[in-house]
């Protein structure tokens, strides 16, 4: 297992995240991803900690708060030190009927941050996120209240999910300009079937020093190879249930179908040259896996064992790549020259 700077500072992450999500199977949604009840959670959470991975994800809104009570209840089981493990979780979302009981009003995120850390059995979280983007509450509201749970010591680090570039460069413009704790990670969705990322945000994340955390890695299962054309029920998984993150299935598919040679050849799941992909792209630094089972955790984290050559990233990124759009093809055909300047410099 490989250890990754989380965005500017200096806390070190696994390279794999586990996610929650699967934890507690309480309401509709949730149902539909997962419903590990303790004794199944605390077995994935020991074989996780067990490969080396260190980075725990959850949110107040899954299974409508049982993940967090879950997965804090699985690291007292389990006696784990509290330096060990870096437990994130997240706020936004609906957690209760009243209707100030959600958005990233500052009153919101102090009343959620408290519920948390009772449902975790903590007295601080490492990473605290804001779920999404709420168009009701100024931004400089919201990053004052993260500075104050950061000042009074509930929480060490705050970061961001599902936003637009622009978003998150406005918030990190206000935190500097204010001199608020800024936001060091963003949390987002990121595949080979998927790379949407990579026109305005990637660019962003290098530029202003954000880490990466994934969400999703197998584009809700369809990129573990076990759904044939148009037969996504030919396997278990929540994508059975779940047509969720929408996905272009025939490009999709098109992917699975260089990933499974590539698997093939190298005696390896589908998924994991999925994942393994994303390893490789320098913007990621944690890509955060949700299993069911042992065996669905243990292949994927098998995954960072297996290295891509140089031909077979470039065999991937023919049949994923995004289609030009402007200004991007723009700006690459504008900068040719400056950037041969560079290269001839040796930078």
């Amino acid at each position: 297992m490989q250890y990754r700077k989380l965005g500017n500072t200096g806390l070190f992450v696994s390279q794999f995240c586990l996610g929650t999500m699967t934890f507690g199977g309480e309401g509709e949604l949730w149902s539909k991803i997962g419903n590990l009840q303790q004794s199944d959670a605390e077995r994935l959470v020991a074989r996780a900690l067990e490969a080396g991975i260190n980075f725990i994800d959850t949110a107040d809104v899954y299974s409508e708060g049982l993940s967090e009570r879950i997965t804090g209840q699985a690291l007292k089981n389990l006696g784990i030190p509290r330096d060990e493990v870096v437990v994130a979780t997240k706020v936004f979302g609906e957690t209760g009927a009243g209707i100030n009981a959600r958005g990233l009003s500052r009153y919101h995120i102090m009343e959620g941050v408290k519920a948390s850390l009772k449902r975790l059995q903590l007295d601080h979280i490492d990473l605290y996120q804001v779920h999404g983007f709420d168009p009701a509450t100024p931004i400089e509201e919201t990053l004052c209240a993260l500075d104050t749970l950061v000042q009074h010591g509930h929480v060490r680090y705050v970061g961001v999910s599902n936003w637009a570039a622009w978003q998150i460069v406005k918030a990190l413009g206000i935190a500097e300009r204010k001199g608020l704790n800024r936001f060091q990670s963003l949390q987002a969705y990121y595949t080979l079937a998927g790379r949407d990322l990579e026109r305005e945000i990637v660019p962003m994340l290098e530029s202003e020093g954000l880490g990466l955390m994934v969400w999703s890695p197998l584009a809700g299962g369809l990129l573990s190879g076990k759904y044939g054309r148009g037969d996504r029920a030919s396997g278990e998984g929540r994508r059975v249930n779940l047509d969720f993150p929408p996905v272009d299935e025939a490009r999709a598919h098109g992917c699975v179908d260089v990933m499974r040679g590539i698997a093939e050849a190298k005696g390896v799941s589908v998924a994991q040259i999925a994942l393994a992909w994303l390893l490789h792209q320098p913007a990621v630094t944690s890509v955060i896996l949700g299993a069911k089972r042992i065996d669905q955790l243990d292949d994927n984290i098998a995954a960072a064992q297996v290295t891509l050559s140089a031909d077979e990233l470039a065999e991937l990124d023919r049949v994923s790549a995004l289609p030009a759009e402007y200004p991007g093809w723009m700006i690459e055909r504008q900068g040719e020259f400056r950037r041969q300047q560079l290269g001839a410099q040796g930078r």
